[in-house]
């Protein structure tokens, strides 16, 4: 199986397809609006792509696709193929426009965000030696380490707000070995905040019924005609 591909650039050289060839292992999964990654260039260089084609075979020598992301539906590429011959814009922006917010950018893990975490770096027996013993003397050290050893994983900004310490602190229990900074990914999700439920039908008003029936009444009879619909804002045209 031949994937026809576009890729999610910007440059207007790259607005056409370009052939990769499907895995065994993922032609049950891809389909028409699958988001890809393919190597691109001489350095075989992954990029984020997406597949607007499907067929069985390619006059040229071609290269497999790498990884599949997620899937679009087919109407929204035959939606996006018409937006960018409409509008004069490349297929990939309109594709783009599908997309769950958060997810626009060349493969979502750069959506994620990386934070450096505080972490105990010895044992805590050794640590509560030190403390006993006198080895660390300063209160705030002996604060921010109580607080790190309840709370791993915590930011910096984290500690100065709940301990009150500053962050020389910190980074001197850091040079002295007893704490380390570690990175951390956050998983970035751009609708976890948000409470989505679905809604029922809202009921049309005369005018909007009005409009509405004459829009539907030529699309179902495959007549292209333009309606200009007049209203102020916040009197729901859309």
């Amino acid at each position: 199986m031949i994937a026809e591909v576009i890729i999610n650039r910007t440059a207007k050289k790259l607005n056409r397809t370009f052939d990769y060839g499907v895995p065994k292992e993922l032609e049950d999964l891809i389909i028409i609006g699958s988001k890809v990654l393919v190597p691109f260039g001489s350095k075989d260089n992954l990029e984020e792509a997406f597949v607007v084609n499907l067929k069985e075979k390619t006059e040229f020598e071609v290269k497999d696709i790498k990884k599949l992301e997620d899937n679009l539906s087919d109407k929204q590429i035959e939606l996006a193929r018409w937006m960018a011959k409409r509008y004069f814009c490349n297929v990939s922006d309109c594709i783009k426009l599908m997309l769950t917010p958060g997810t626009r950018t060349k493969e979502k893990k750069m959506q994620d965000k990386k934070i450096q975490a505080v972490y105990l770096k010895k044992d805590i027996e050794e640590i509560d030696f030190c403390i006993e013993s006198g080895k660390i003397k300063s209160e705030k050290q002996k604060r921010v380490i109580n607080f790190v050893k309840a709370n791993e994983g915590v930011t910096i900004p984290e500690i100065e707000m709940i301990t009150d310490c500053s962050r020389a602190i910190v980074k001197t229990l850091v040079k002295n070995g007893y704490l380390e900074l570690l990175d951390k990914k956050i998983e970035r999700d751009p609708l976890k905040s948000k409470d989505i439920k679905k809604t029922n039908f809202l009921k049309l008003t005369e005018e909007q019924e009005n409009a509405f029936n004459k829009v539907k009444e030529t699309i179902d009879n495959n007549i292209y005609k333009r309606f200009l619909l007049y209203g102020v804002t916040g009197s729901r045209k859309n």
